[in-house]
């Protein structure tokens, strides 16, 4: 839905919009490989479509993870040069950059992950007659991925972050002080950099801090504070699948236009709701009188 807003709609014209719509496109795609890990939590962990499906799966997690965390980045950095700097960005914020930037973003996303393609994901477990996918790996396998994961963190979470919250913390402080006169502006401004921070802290933030923990541990060897860190990351891999459904809130926050559809639709909605009611009321007067009326009749007969 909001693909189509942003397409036929609201237009993609502004830099804001182009973030939100590629941002939206990821959530789809996250969307669509949803089914194979579900089906492998509820089959007992085991992996039933074959090696391939296992690395693309696994590699079109986490592009889509980072691809979202580096959209959000580009929208924070779109939004402090607009407030901060609104004179001075209007020659760098321009629809034609902001492809630019995404194209790059999934770029380096997609790119990334191509150690998971070429590694061996699968193991199968003979005493349990199942089939792992990536959850166990060969001890070559696993130091080569925690050996690539320890700075493809530090590069696509730890840096976008800092530069969030610089931004919105920019932009906090720029709102604060100036002379806006519309408190809505303002309260939108702030609502969508607190959806934005939350989104990081919350769905991101545990998943690649507990992991990135765990890759830097692997050396001192494998124990119980190992497997229950593996635990509590592949339950916060599970909640990161929140951000789908608070990315809608960026769109309505980010975007005046998209926020006066929205509005639009939901009000025509309720004037249409209201009409209805009004038009079934207006009936039943009218029955209610067409039925004096015959029993008058019946009187005057």
């Amino acid at each position: 839905m909001a693909i189509i807003i942003f397409l036929f709609k609201i237009r993609v014209r502004r830099p804001a919009v182009v973030y939100m719509l590629n941002l939206a496109i990821a959530d789809v795609l996250f969307v669509i490989f949803l089914p194979f890990p579900i089906i492998y939590r509820f089959s007992g962990n085991d992996w039933l479509v074959g090696e391939e499906m296992c690395r693309i799966v696994t590699a079109a997690f986490f592009s889509n993870m980072y691809c979202s965390i580096l959209l959000m980045t580009g929208i924070s950095a779109d939004r402090y040069l607009a407030v901060v700097y609104p004179i001075h960005s209007l020659y760098w914020r321009t629809t034609t950059r902001a492809w630019v930037a995404c194209m790059f973003i999934w770029t380096l996303s997609i790119s990334s992950t191509v150690p998971l393609l070429i590694t061996k994901q699968t193991y199968v477990i003979n005493d349990l007659n199942i089939t792992t996918c990536y959850d166990l790996l060969s001890p070559d396998n696993l130091r080569i991925l925690l050996d690539y994961f320890s700075p493809y963190i530090s590069i696509l979470f730890f840096l976008p972050l800092l530069i969030t919250t610089f931004c919105y913390i920019g932009v906090i402080r720029k709102l604060s002080s100036s002379g806006i006169n519309s408190t809505f502006s303002r309260s939108r401004a702030v609502l969508l950099s607190v959806t934005v921070l939350v989104v990081f802290v919350l769905c991101f933030g545990p998943t690649n801090m507990i992991f990135f923990i765990h890759c830097l541990g692997y050396n001192k060897g494998y124990n119980e504070k190992s497997f229950f860190l593996y635990f509590a990351y592949v339950t916060c891999c599970c909640i990161s699948s929140i951000s789908c459904y608070l990315d809608p809130l960026i769109y309505y926050f980010g975007s005046s236009k998209c926020h006066r559809y929205l509005r639009k639709i939901l009000c025509c909605k309720l004037s249409d709701n209201i009409r209805t009611g009004q038009k079934h009321r207006n009936q039943g007067r009218n029955y209610r009188n067409q039925g004096r009326g015959h029993r008058n009749t019946g009187i005057l007969l």
